[in-house]
């Protein structure tokens, strides 16, 4: 069958479906709708289409998707109000409920610890806006216009003013902070960041981000590999296994990725570790003196070393939670378990 009649086929398909229950409409999300779903193979069969009937083709491929998203939100819509017509009616006359008590969220918990830890090694917390313009956010950073690294990382840009986005990255707040101050700098910058990203079990569209950074005279790679090691210890014990390996971001240079050694000791940690044992758990490097330049500080007198880590993935190392999207529900069920470790 080709690419053309397989879209035709789907098409009817879907017509053809019959949504009863909430475990079909989930299989049909998974299949027509899901990081996985079936149009992804067949977008890329484009290639073996003749000329003539790419634009059918094309077609084809939106009308599919625009009917699965009209049959999933149609039967979505039906299956919630058939549970809401035949919920029974509370009683009224009953004792109010108390209210459960809510504890700390890991995420709260967890980027609290980090402060504290380089607070501890003399690091300052800096914020800043997260609706942020274009310059703080990629050319400073050593990403103009033209580069590829913003290939990288999938933006929201804001519909006006024109050229402003969600921050990607807390990187904008070292852009600021280097901007306005002379060295010596020493900061720590949290803060929500957004990208536009599939949910998944390990990838949301928003998620919290710590960077640090150091700029001063001399400052080198072996201060910034002993401070991150510092780190890793006060984060998950003294006995912690660290490793640097090679990376490459547009704003640090030489540029690597630490991580931690997680160990094989049960199913999750293989799953989670990907059968390797090693958990990445940030990526860092030397401030590239273009960025140190674009900021304003003299590369030849200074130099400076930067470094970035998700907060839910190290909520996730830390409590072993295997699925990102629990902290974003707000489910008293789940947060509760974390009321003991305020």
């Amino acid at each position: 069958m080709n690419p053309l009649e397989q879209l035709k086929s789907l098409i009817q398909e879907i017509e053809g479906m019959v949504i009863a229950d909430e475990a079909t409409l989930e299989a049909f999300r998974i299949r027509f709708l899901g990081s996985k779903n079936i149009l992804k193979p067949l977008s890329a069969l484009i290639r073996e289409v003749p000329n003539e009937q790419k634009k059918e083709f094309g077609q084809l491929v939106n009308e599919v998707k625009q009917k699965a998203e009209e049959m999933f939100q149609s039967a979505q819509q039906q299956l919630q109000g058939s549970k809401s017509a035949s919920a029974d009616m509370p009683d009224l006359s009953l004792p109010e409920a108390s209210l459960p008590i809510g504890s700390r969220h890991p995420v709260s918990l967890v980027m609290e610890e980090i402060i504290d830890v380089f607070a501890r090694m003399g690091f300052e917390v800096a914020e800043d806006r997260e609706i942020e313009d274009d310059w703080h956010n990629f050319t400073a950073m050593n990403t103009p216009e033209d580069h590829p690294a913003r290939d990288m990382q999938d933006t929201y840009y804001v519909a006006s003013p024109p050229g402003w986005l969600l921050r990607t990255h807390t990187s904008s707040v070292q852009a600021r902070v280097m901007t306005t101050k002379k060295p010596p700098i020493r900061i720590i910058a949290p803060g929500r960041v957004y990208r536009n990203e599939t949910v998944s079990a390990r990838s949301h569209c928003q998620f919290h981000q710590v960077e640090v950074l150091y700029v001063d005279e001399g400052v080198s790679f072996a201060d910034m590999k002993q401070t991150l090691h510092q780190f890793a210890q006060s984060m998950y014990g003294k006995d912690v296994v660290t490793r640097l390996r090679p990376s490459f971001f547009p704003f640090t240079e030489p540029s690597a990725e630490m991580d931690v050694y997680y160990g094989l000791a049960d199913e999750h940690a293989h799953r989670i570790t990907k059968g390797t044992g090693w958990l990445e758990i940030l990526g860092c490097g030397l401030v590239d003196p273009a960025v140190l330049e674009a900021c304003g500080i003299d590369s030849t007198r200074y130099s400076g070393f930067a470094c970035g880590m998700g907060i839910e993935r190290q909520a996730m190392i830390k409590y072993r939670i295997n699925d990102i999207r629990l902290l974003f529900e707000n489910d008293v069920r789940f947060l509760k378990q974390f009321a003991s470790v305020v």
